[in-house]
């Protein structure tokens, strides 16, 4: 194992409620509504389906750039002041930090709001930052992990993946990473190259090196 490549969104921040009450909002605004089956189809993607999404679910006659500004604006409002870290995240971003290994954060969010996400997981944490505005296709296209890999100078079969959603299980599975999937709001079976765990509490450094190693 070379490098080690978070998800943000659900994996490393609990932000997934802040998405919610924000399409919420926005949904209101284009006088529909949203529900949680509704965010269901949405996590892991990046803002422009979700804006797409939302208009053909509601009817809306906004034009698509309009519903991603107001999710920005109502993102980026709730987020200055700080989110909360997920469980166990701060102690294996310390413990990875700590051996010296390479590191990205992957996400399919926008620049402003994983710059936002930032400031409260540590930008000390990343060589390098992959954002959804940073890749022509995002997850679960391959792109966004390759992308990481190729700016870490590392094989991406030698890198570890951390997520929470099937997208992001499938980015990273495509892009030939191994996989420790967290999952959040929808299920994530296990598979050959991938651990499935409850909550970053039960994973350390050892644990994503046994899963590389066994996965070569």
């Amino acid at each position: 194992m070379e490098a080690v490549l978070f998800d943000m969104d659900g994996l490393l921040v609990d932000s997934e409620k802040i998405w919610f009450q924000v399409e919420t909002e926005v949904m209101e605004r284009l006088g529909g509504e949203w529900g949680v089956a509704h965010q269901e189809n949405m996590v892991g993607g990046s803002m422009s389906v979700a804006a797409a999404y939302m208009l053909q679910v509601s009817g809306g006659s906004a034009a698509p750039e309009e519903v991603e500004n107001w999710m920005m604006e109502g993102m980026i409002s709730r987020l200055a002041g700080g989110v909360e870290m997920m469980p166990g995240a701060a102690e294996l971003l310390a413990g990875v930090h700590g051996e010296g290994l390479a590191a990205a954060l992957v996400t399919s969010s926008a620049r402003p709001i994983a710059e936002a996400c930032l400031r409260s997981i540590g930008r000390h944490h990343f060589d390098h930052v992959v954002t959804g505005d940073d890749v022509a296709r995002t997850k679960p296209d391959p792109e966004p992990y390759l992308t990481a890999a190729r700016l870490l100078g590392v094989d991406p079969a030698r890198c570890v993946a951390l997520e929470d959603s099937p997208n992001g299980v499938t980015s990273a599975t495509s892009a030939g990473c191994r996989v420790v999937a967290v999952p959040s709001v929808l299920p994530i079976p296990g598979a050959p190259g991938r651990l499935v765990v409850g909550s970053l509490h039960e994973i350390d450094v050892e644990i994503l090196r046994s899963l590389s190693a066994a996965s070569l």
